[in-house]
């Protein structure tokens, strides 16, 4: 066909465009190629921001850390399986969370990870400018046929092998079913990942912004997604007087939808909400009498009360932190946030709730986040109190919360008439939840006073257009009872908008976005509230416990005690070589009972006025390190709980030792700490609320089979958390060492436990156990 005019479409003295929400952290992924400064001069001038990373100079680990709200995939030299660096392996991390685009190679890289071939083309192409026809969707949205694009390519996807998740989205015209030329782009059926095989950033290139700018506006991980997203902009655009950019409504995917009515943000989330749980209802074993008669059977977790947990902060604010993954006014936020690790952060911080939102459509969360939260507080003293921030108009939602883990939930004015508000009020309270009564205006201030609610939250961000005005909640103070609670919520950033509310009698402030975004969560919780959370007792610098197991006689029990030893284990399984009688337990267990430690272990007590969360294993730690006597601990191997629970009664066992495959579950049928024996995969090993600490052994305990001080280091990093006693091939001689190999976990070992590494001929040194003890805890002069 005849050659085209070439225009030069250069943005000749170009001004960028207003800064886009939606492209606030894209990331470029250089492919080593002189284009990519044109792909980012594009992208910049049409409102994005943009980091650029070479495909070999950053990990997939770090770019995650990044949280990108776009990825670009540059041209390059080379085949996408070779010479692309990284860029595969993060199209497949990020496809289907994030908008993806690629450029030639990237997009060859995209045919490639979703397993289509990329092949020699027969013909070399560079800087060649062809007409381009376009399925007019996705990045073609707006744009006429047979524009110029201009190609540098010698390879290209191929259609006998086109995945059947993508689907040809361009073309260059010329061959007679219009369909079997040249792949020009592609594009995901369900993510929002295209490719074009052109170069839309060249000069040649009619249009090219155009497509940029296109897919700069495209948010979410699917087309659905994005769809939503859209419409939900476009009546923010509505309700606040401007223009829509979909006045056609047709998706950005080319799916035809049916006009909406101008609604409210708030109006359309509670739609959706209403069609979401009427639907549920229907589904056998989450219909309304399904979760009635679960909740009958009184298995929701226990229960804070949440004015009571208010009221109690190591700040002078308290702290409502959020679990916010994205919003309506703010796009996505962290879509890779796992909510009960970000829960134990935010306890830890000094929350004193956790708001977690349960909304899935636009805030990206679920009743499952709720549950799991729940779940990572269990057995954390002082824990906070979990609040379920959903758009709740349905007793069932109220219901479901509570069967989750939920201490309260929200209750929002503007969305409920006065007799629905009142009656989900009163069922909340049936349920032992004080609700979050939720107000914007004074008029919704009176029908909150009104009812009683004990705490109101004043959100500063109005539901209809999503503005913010961080002086609502201070307008509002002086018409509320002196009794009440008042929150702020909404529009929290840093310390400078706390400031007012801390002086006009605000009791705590909800912070989501900033805090989610915090790289340092408890540091960024102190300087927003001031001060910080009281000093936890470390006995890192004390070192760890002892425990001498297998004793056999008094003797030796109170040469360990006056060596300085914390524990005295004694073996009641009957069958193995240091197995005691119960006569001889009983007189071990006088001699622990009556001996007191002769060289105390200066400790730092606990303040006993701290409001702050503190982790399990560190409370269950602490506990035992106060006391003033060495512990009696009594092994048990496989045997029956009636049985150690007569045991325990009859010897006086201060600590009972599960060293076989008993049930996590007996710990808290026990009425004294467990101390369970685990291996370095065994599940459940830092499950809270049951074990006061589990122990790490080589074996089944007595063999004198070395740590594997690599398995030790591995269990201990995945849980920073997680306190230990370490047993199995210790002795006076290599302790030390063992201690130093793991010196950078130094304050999650508890204990450390001793067997035969104190034995001689089978039989215990007492020379040996003095030498251990002082071999962990140093000096008498160490100790006092």
């Amino acid at each position: 066909m005849p050659g085209l005019d070439l225009i030069d479409h250069s943005p000749n003295n170009p001004q960028p465009s207003k800064q886009l929400s939606t492209a606030s952290n894209l990331v470029l992924i250089d492919n080593y190629d002189s284009f990519t400064w044109n792909v980012y001069q594009y992208l910049v001038l049409e409102g994005a921001t943009v980091k650029v990373f070479r495909n070999d100079e950053i990990s997939l680990a770090e770019l995650v850390d990044v949280k990108p709200t776009q990825l670009v995939i540059s041209p390059g030299p080379g085949h996408p399986s070779t010479d692309a660096g990284i860029s595969c392996e993060v199209i497949r991390h990020f496809a289907g969370k994030i908008p993806i685009f690629g450029v030639c190679m990237g997009e060859q890289c995209i045919f490639s990870v979703f397993g289509g071939n990329v092949e020699v083309t027969g013909e070399i192409l560079h800087g060649k400018t062809s007409p381009l026809r376009h399925d007019a969707k996705g990045i073609y949205e707006g744009l006429s046929q047979d524009i110029p694009v201009t190609r540098y390519h010698s390879l290209a996807g191929t259609h006998l092998s086109l995945p059947d998740s993508l689907k040809v989205t361009s073309w260059i015209p010329g061959v007679l079913d219009g369909g079997k030329s040249i792949i020009m782009g592609v594009r995901h059926k369900e993510f929002v990942v295209e490719g074009v095989q052109f170069h839309p950033e060249s000069i040649l290139t009619q249009e090219g912004k155009v497509m940029l700018r296109n897919f700069l506006k495209m948010e979410g991980g699917t087309w659905a997604e994005n769809d939503s997203r859209r419409r939900f902009s476009n009546e923010r655009k509505l309700a606040n007087g401007l223009e829509s950019t979909d006045c056609d409504h047709s998706s950005n995917n080319g799916t035809t939808t049916a006009k909406q009515p101008k609604q409210s943000i708030l109006e359309q989330i509670f739609d959706h909400r209403r069609r979401g749980v009427e639907a549920q209802k229907l589904v056998l074993s989450q219909r309304p009498c399904d979760l009635q008669a679960a909740y009958d059977l009184s298995i929701s977790p226990p229960q804070i009360s949440f004015v009571d947990r208010l009221r109690k902060s190591p700040y002078n604010l308290s702290l409502m932190a959020e679990i916010k993954r994205a919003s309506p006014s703010k796009g996505v936020i962290s879509l890779e946030t796992c909510a009960p690790q970000q829960a134990r952060k935010y306890a830890l911080a000094g929350a004193s709730v956790i708001s977690v939102l349960t909304e899935p459509e636009w805030f990206k969360g679920s009743i499952d986040d709720l549950r799991a939260v729940r779940q990572s507080l269990e057995g954390m003293p002082n824990r906070p109190a979990v609040l379920r921030k959903e758009f709740i108009f349905d007793e069932y939602q109220i219901l479901e919360a509570r069967l989750a883990g939920a201490d309260t939930v929200l209750l929002i004015v503007k969305m409920l008439d006065e007799g629905t508000l009142r009656r989900l009020y009163t069922y909340s309270q049936s349920l032992g939840m004080e609700p979050l009564v939720e107000v914007n205006t004074l008029d919704e201030m009176d029908v909150a006073i009104s009812l009683g609610a004990q705490v109101i939250g004043v959100n500063n961000r109005n539901l209809t257009n999503f503005e913010v005005d961080l002086d609502t909640t201070s307008r509002l103070m002086h018409k509320v009872p002196k009794e009440t609670i008042v929150c702020a919520l909404s529009g929290i950033s840093g310390p400078k908008d706390v400031v007012a509310y801390s002086k006009n009698g605000v009791g705590a402030v909800l912070v989501g976005e900033a805090l989610m975004r915090a790289k340092d969560t408890a540091a960024f919780v102190q300087d927003l509230l001031g001060g910080s959370v009281a000093n936890r007792v470390s006995h890192a610098e004390e070192g760890p416990m002892v425990k001498i197991c297998g004793t056999r006689s008094p003797e030796a029990a109170q040469v360990a005690i006056e060596a300085g030893a914390d524990f005295i284990g004694i073996i009641l399984v009957e069958g193995r070589k240091r197995c005691v009688s119960n006569d001889t337990a009983l007189e071990i267990s006088h001699v622990c009972k009556t001996t007191r430690k002769s060289r105390p272990r200066k400790t730092r007590g606990v303040d006993g006025k701290t409001n702050a969360a503190s982790e399990y294993f560190e409370h269950t730690t602490n506990n035992l390190r106060q006391q003033d006597r060495a512990l009696l601990v009594g092994v048990f191997q496989n045997q029956s709980l009636p049985y150690i629970l007569e045991q325990q009664r009859a010897l006086g066992l201060d600590i009972v030792q599960l060293h076989g495959s008993e049930p996590t579950e007996w710990a808290s049928l026990l009425p004294v700490p467990v101390f369970r024996r685990f291996g370095f995969d065994g599940p459940g090993i830092g499950r809270r609320g049951y074990h006061a600490l589990p122990l790490l052994d080589s074996a089944q305990g007595g063999t004198g089979q070395a740590l594997d001080i690599e398995g030790v280091r591995k269990t201990l990093k995945l849980d920073a958390g997680l306190r230990v006693v370490l047993a199995g091939g210790l002795t006076p001689a290599n302790v030390k060492e063992v201690l130093d190999q793991v010196s950078d976990f130094r304050n999650q070992i508890a204990a450390v436990d001793v067997s035969s590494g104190v034995e001689d001929d089978g039989m215990q040194s007492l020379d040996k156990i003095r030498a251990f003890v002082t071999a962990v805890k140093g000096t008498s002069e160490d100790l006092v």
